[in-house]
């Protein structure tokens, strides 16, 4: 514990020093206006730029520690750990699953500092090397080549990348995850890893599990789905759904406090024309539930109404304002046709596997009186044409955000404001996580800008990000629809997975090995994995192709393919005649070998899963996740296929078994269980 209190004062003691460098060089700025003579404006320009260059170097310093803090936290003891600007110790014996990628950024950015004091906190450049390329090593640092031009630009030296590469490696402090170094090319460190701490690191995982790699824990909000009251969920609602589930999942899974936030569309003008179309239908609904199971229908009902009937028009408007100020029979109203969405709701998150708290536009209600008082106490607001507006920014450009109609009404604008505000504020959330179709992205880019200007965000200790996805395509390459049309209900588009996992199975004559209960475990696990797998397997940020034919095949990268090689997999240790239940007893008497280069190259593949997850904690990319598994799957098939785990006879009698082996088995299979529960599939034991 003192070693990271001195970590941490080390810490503020970096972010004074460059406080007080900012506000020299804000000094040196205003010399340089006021000074006309033009020796000392050159003087101070060159001052100023020694500082810029100085307070780069201690921000890359900063940085650095910040991230190689990370790393070491998590390792078996932090004794003697004593960090300064130009040297971090770095934990030399590991021998459990860490990210070798951070790792090695904290090893190589410390060698940085020791060869080359003045740029003592530039931080390194680590990328793993293709498997199939092993004769280059494991992973490289590139730092060589960037270094040598800034010694040739700011310092006037001629080194070459080789020379500071051999300088970067001669001060590389040794490590047990490290068996050689070597420099090749135009100054590439070639990083090979060593098998005694891969046999470790996957000896403790099979002993323990699978453990997350180190974090620090924060309280992060992630708001997905968000459907609308009264209206059914729509393909449209699969991607926000399935991507903020595999986001909080993520995120739980690395240790973060996770609030999973279904913002409903339960409030608004809409509202007014239901409960007056519910009181003429069903007057006596105070005293009987209507049956009012089809919303859908209903909603469309009293929307006709409401465009063709000026008199039933004016009704609906009455409603909103008594439902706004409370009126005990219209609040009622709207209970009960919430209550009856929400259970439509849940049925698709049950059937889904999706867990969400709902605090839907209602909830903020009376704080968007408190947002509106609070901004316009803060002078935020101006007057444009009866509206109440705010510019998200100083410069007044762009589109401002309409926080009070003209006729006293509240927006989406002063929701989300209203909403941030909470999330921040009494939530303590510290990262919100808005999983948003990319149509919204202007609008949420304001509430930000928006947020920050008046001083609910701030930049230094709040993270937000815009989690946006493309639309899903039917396979004509348009919008996806039904034949008639119309949007695809969520339900349908379920329904119609399990049918076709079920053909699927029968024509793989799975039904004849099966019982009933596996076949129907079997089908949920291939419908529904599929339908979320080919979602997560392509980048959010793209449209994608929605082929029930394409995501159905047991080929490639599909989630058919990944659950049939899972499955194969845990067969494995199952058909060896031994009990691999007490693996810990069993690993006392056999050690894993990497002997065979397909052994080693499985074991490299396993030991990136830390790499893999830190990678998509900063850019929420799941697909990364998925070329990750099926890389696993691959490799695997690999190994398989030039290793025997159990040998047999001519009749088909077990004359051996390498446990090894199997424990390298197990091992795929726990790594691919873990991205399973990340991604939400779920697999079994047979298929």
């Amino acid at each position: 514990m003192n070693s990271l209190k001195r970590e941490v004062d080390t810490l503020n003691e970096l972010e004074h020093i460059i406080n007080e460098l900012r506000a020299q060089v804000e000094r040196t700025k205003q010399h340089e206006i006021l000074n006309e003579q033009d020796e000392e404006l050159t003087k101070l320009q060159l001052e100023n730029m020694k500082l810029k260059h100085r307070l780069a170097i201690l921000e890359r310093a900063l940085e650095a520690e910040e991230q190689c803090t990370m790393a070491t936290t998590n390792s078996k003891s932090l004794d003697g750990y004593s960090p300064s600007l130009t040297s971090v110790l770095i934990p030399t014996e590991i021998d459990q699953m860490i990210s070798i990628s951070d790792h090695l950024i904290c090893l190589f950015t410390n060698a940085i500092a020791k060869a080359f004091p003045s740029l003592a906190g530039t931080l390194a450049i680590i990328t793993p090397v293709n498997a199939n390329a092993a004769k280059f090593g494991d992973y490289q640092c590139n730092s060589a080549m960037s270094l040598a031009k800034i010694f040739k630009a700011d310092l006037g030296s001629n080194k070459s990348p080789r020379d500071v590469a051999r300088e970067i490696v001669k001060h590389t402090t040794s490590s047990s995850l490290i068996d050689k170094l070597e420099v090749a090319g135009a100054g590439f460190i070639n990083v090979f890893l060593k098998k005694s701490y891969a046999i470790n690191a996957l000896s403790n995982m099979l002993r323990m599990g699978v453990k997350p790699p180190y974090v620090k824990p924060q309280r992060i909000l992630v708001d997905f789905s968000s459907p609308n009251i009264a209206k059914e969920m729509h393909v449209g609602h699969l991607r926000s759904t399935i991507i903020g589930e595999s986001i909080s999942r993520l995120l739980e899974f690395l240790g973060h406090d996770v609030l999973r936030v279904n913002h409903l569309g339960d409030w608004g003008t809409q509202f007014g024309m239901l409960i007056a179309h519910l009181e003429e239908r069903f007057p006596n609904f105070l005293n009987e539930s209507p049956p009012i199971g089809d919303l859908q229908a209903f909603y469309k009902e009293s929307k006709k109404r409401f465009d063709e009937d000026e008199e039933f028009k004016k009704r609906a408007y009455n409603r909103v304002v008594e439902l706004q100020s409370g009126e005990m029979n219209s609040i009622k109203a709207w209970k009960l046709i919430c209550d009856v969405s929400r259970k439509e709701f849940q049925r698709i998150y049950e059937r889904l596997d999706v867990t969400l708290s709902e605090k839907g536009e209602s909830f903020y209600q009376s704080r968007m009186i408190e947002i509106v008082k609070f901004l316009e106490e803060k002078n935020f607001l101006e007057l444009d044409e009866g509206r109440k507006i705010m510019w998200p920014t100083d410069e007044k450009v762009g589109i401002p955000l309409t926080i009070v109609k003209s006729d006293g009404g509240f927006t989406y604008d002063t929701s989300d404001m209203a909403a941030i505000r909470y999330r921040l504020e009494e939530e303590k959330a510290e990262w919100i996580i808005y999983v948003v179709d990319a149509g919204q992205h202007t609008h949420l880019k304001n509430v930000f800008s928006a947020a920050k200007r008046c001083g609910i965000l701030d930049s230094c200790c709040h993270r937000v990000d815009h989690v946006q996805f493309g639309v899903v395509l039917g396979e004509d390459g348009k919008k996806f629809k039904t034949r008639s049309g119309d949007t695809v209900k969520l339900t349908d588009l379920l329904d119609e997975g399990l049918k076709r996992s079920l053909d699927k199975l029968i024509e793989k004559e799975r039904d004849k090995i099966l019982t009933p209960e596996e076949l129907k475990s079997a089908q949920e696990s291939v419908a529904y994995g599929c339908i979320k797998y080919a979602d997560l397997s392509h980048n959010r940020t793209n449209e994608y192709v929605f082929s029930f034919d394409k995501m159905l095949e047991d080929r490639g990268n599909t989630a058919v393919y990944l659950l049939y090689a899972y499955t194969r997999i845990c067969s494995i240790a199952r058909n060896s005649g031994k009990d691999f239940s007490e693996i810990n007893r069993l690993l006392d008497t056999v050690e894993i070998s990497l002997e065979h280069e397909k052994e080693w190259k499985l074991a490299k593949t396993l030991l990136k899963f830390p790499d893999i997850l830190m990678k998509i904690s900063k850019d929420l990319l799941l697909h990364i996740l998925c070329e990750y598994c099926y890389e696993v799957c691959t490799t695997f098939s690999e190994f398989y296929d030039n290793c025997y785990c159990i040998e047999k006879d001519k009749s088909g009698a077990i004359i051996k078994v390498n446990c090894s082996r199997i424990f390298l088995c197990e091992a795929t299979a726990s790594i691919l269980r873990e991205c399973f529960n990340i991604l939400g599939l779920k697999p079994i034991d047979k298929i």
